[in-house]
C-alpha cells in the first residue's frame, strides 16, 4: 500500500485528503497516518494540513522498494524489488534469490556494492548514493545459446533511457555505454542452464548516475550522467525508465526469436560502426572494420579476407576512447 499512496501523492499537485486515501485503499485513517509517517522517516517532505490532507513537497533520491515501484509502468520487469543498503554484488544476490524461486522480472537493487562484478573478472566501482547498481532476474523459454542476445537488449535499454533524458551516449559492443569516450555503464549477464533449458538469467547493470568525480585510477576512463550533462538525476526514475525500455524490447525478442527488430537501432548507437577495431580473443588479437550486428547479435567485422562474425571475446576500439578493456 505504501507505494500506491506515494504514487497518488506524486500524481497530484494539490492536497489529497485523508478520507480519499482511506476510501481509495480501504484502510483506516490510522493506517494512512502510519504510512505517511513512514514516508517522512524515509526523507519525503510531506505537508499535512487539517481538513485539507497531505501534499508531497519533495522526494529524496533514494532507492527503496516503495520509491522504485511508485510510478513503475511495466507489466513484469521490476515489479518485484529486493532492495539492500549494501551488498557484495547484486548479481550474486540475484542468483541466490533465483535459486530460491524469485519470480521472473525480479529486480535486485543495492545502494552500494563491496565487490561489484564486471566482465572478465574485473571489479566494478559502486559507491553509495550516486549510482544505480541492479540485477534483473529473467526466466525465458529460449535455448541457452540465445541468451547472449539479452545483453544487447539491456545495453539498448540503457541507451534509450539516457536518450529520454536528452543525453547522448553510444554503445561499445556488446554491453558498454560510453559518453565522451568514457565509460558510464557496464553490463554483466550470467546464466544457470542445462544442456537445453535455461534455469534463469541474471542481468547486472551498473550505471554511473550522479558522481561528481572518480578516483585517480578511473578519472580518465569513467564518466557519470551528471558529469556529462551538468544535471542531477533521480535514480529511481532512471531505474523505471530502463525497466520500461528493456521490457518493450525483451518482449519483441521473445516473439521474434532474434534481434532483427533491434538491429538498425542498435547499429545506429554503436560508437565504432564502420571504424577500425581490435578484437581480443583468448588466443589471438586481430583487426578489422566494425560493420554492426547481425540478427543474433554477433558483431560483423570486415577484414582483408572478407567478413567474419564475433560472438564473444574482448573488443578494443583503437583511438575511440581512453579506457582499455
Amino acid at each position: 500500500m505504501k507505494e500506491e499512496i506515494l504514487q497518488m501523492l506524486k500524481s497530484r499537485q494539490d492536497f489529497v485528503s485523508g478520507q480519499e486515501l482511506c476510501e481509495q485503499f480501504r484502510v483506516s485513517r490510522t493506517a494512512v497516518w502510519k504510512v505517511i509517517g513512514q514516508l517522512k522517516n524515509e526523507g519525503y517532505e510531506i505537508e499535512a494540513i487539517n481538513r485539507k490532507g497531505y501534499r508531497l513537497i519533495a522526494s529524496p533520491d533514494i532507492l527503496t522498494e516503495s520509491e522504485i515501484l511508485s510510478g513503475m509502468t511495466t507489466g513484469v520487469m521490476g515489479r518485484h524489488v529486493y532492495y539492500y543498503d549494501c551488498l557484495g554484488s547484486t548479481n550474486d544476490q540475484a542468483r541466490m534469490l533465483a535459486e530460491k524461486g524469485a519470480p521472473d522480472g525480479s529486480l535486485v537493487v543495492a545502494e552500494t556494492q563491496n565487490t561489484g562484478k564486471g566482465r572478465m573478472g574485473r571489479t566494478f566501482f559502486s559507491p553509495e548514493g550516486c549510482g544505480v547498481w541492479m540485477s534483473l532476474i529473467l526466466k525465458p523459454d529460449i535455448p541457452p545459446v540465445d541468451a547472449s542476445m539479452i545483453t544487447l537488449i539491456a545495453a539498448m535499454a540503457v541507451q534509450e533511457m539516457m536518450e529520454s533524458f536528452g543525453l547522448k551516449s553510444g554503445i561499445k559492443w556488446p554491453n558498454d555505454l560510453v559518453i565522451d569516450r568514457r565509460k558510464t555503464t557496464g553490463i554483466l549477464t550470467e546464466m544457470s542452464a542445462g544442456p537445453d533449458v535455461i534455469n534463469y538469467i541474471v542481468v547486472g547493470i551498473g550505471i554511473n548516475v550522479n558522481m561528481k568525480a572518480f578516483p585517480e585510477d578511473l578519472k580518465d576512463t569513467a564518466i557519470s550522467m551528471a558529469m556529462a550533462s551538468g544535471q542531477t538525476y533521480h535514480r529511481a526514475e532512471v531505474i523505471r525508465r530502463v525497466m520500461q525500455y528493456f521490457e518493450a524490447d525483451y518482449r519483441q525478442f521473445l516473439e521474434a526469436g532474434d534481434l532483427s527488430f533491434l538491429k538498425d537501432k542498435y547499429d545506429a548507437a554503436l560508437i565504432h560502426l564502420n571504424k577500425e577495431i581490435s578484437v581480443h580473443e583468448i588466443r589471438r588479437v586481430w583487426r578489422g572494420i566494425s560493420r554492426g550486428i547481425n540478427d543474433i547479435g554477433e558483431l560483423i567485422v570486415s577484414t582483408d579476407e572478407g567478413d567474419t562474425t564475433v560472438r564473444s571475446g574482448e573488443v578494443s576500439i583503437r583511438g575511440i576512447y581512453g579506457y582499455a578493456e
